[in-house]
């Protein structure tokens, strides 16, 4: 067994428990486990290096649909499970406009994360990223997105097949959606939301936020205001959209 195969049977064993597999790592204990699921590791040639930044980088990404999606431009949107119509409407031009640039990146979850992926089906690209094996396609409502995207686009997960929904994967499964965008857009999201999290993780990356700016007292977009006042760029109209470059900008970092 080489250092690859080790690697994914630690990721099965310890159904993709990072710090676990870590330990294993550090022992080099002796497992069984095989595996069949598609999958890359932290020692392929196709890693993105934007992983490998992260503090805690994936050790293993399961994966179903084209793997070759990673070596394009991609950028991430993320917002609100519960969006409003104006966040869905926001959400949908946005990702129409930069479907032709980039190849979308989200969470697969209800609300923001669904409009992302659908709206990229629809002549662009996408990457879900999920929190729990692709055994549960969850929330439910997302099947037929799931049963679209692995077939001519791209789901990750660090879990194998087998493993559940547990509410602690989709926190720590933002480090990964915050990663893989060049750049990062929050259309619609609250104060305390996962889609702060991953803002947080971005930062931690350096890259540029962006967000759609928000009614006063609107507590659907009361988070995309705060990161505005914070220093994330302000979208207030489409031609802006011509004009995302996903680089650092120095002088406009929160």
């Amino acid at each position: 067994m080489n250092k690859r195969e080790r690697l994914i049977a630690y990721a099965c064993k310890e159904a993709g428990d990072w710090s676990r597999i870590a330990e294993d790592l550090r022992y080099a204990k002796d497992c069984t486990y095989v595996s069949d699921e598609p999958c890359i590791t932290i020692y392929d040639e196709i890693y993105p290096e934007s992983l490998r930044k992260l503090r805690f980088p994936p050790w293993v990404l399961f994966y179903r649909g084209d793997i070759s999606l990673l070596k394009k431009q991609s950028l991430t949107i993320v917002g609100s499970r519960k969006m409003t119509e104006y966040g869905y409407r926001v959400t949908v031009h946005i990702a129409d406009v930069l479907k032709e640039r980039f190849v979308l990146v989200s969470g697969l979850a209800a609300g923001i994360d669904a409009a992302v992926h659908s709206s990229a089906l629809a002549g662009g690209r996408t990457i879900g990223v999920i929190g729990s094996g692709f055994d549960t396609q969850y929330p439910s409502q997302n099947r037929e997105l799931y049963e679209q995207m692995q077939k001519d686009h791209l789901i990750l997960s660090e879990y194998p097949h087998s493993v559940g929904v547990r509410k602690e994967h989709f926190p720590w499964r933002n480090r990964i959606l915050a990663a893989l965008g060049q750049c990062i857009i929050v259309t619609e999201a609250r104060i305390k939301s996962g889609s702060m999290l991953t803002v947080n993780e971005a930062i931690a990356l350096s890259k540029d936020i962006y967000c759609v700016p928000s009614l006063f007292d609107f507590e659907s977009g009361k988070g995309c205001n705060r990161l505005i006042s914070q220093g994330a760029f302000m979208l207030y109209e489409m031609e802006q959209l011509k004009d995302i470059v996903p680089e650092k900008q120095e002088n406009r970092k929160i």
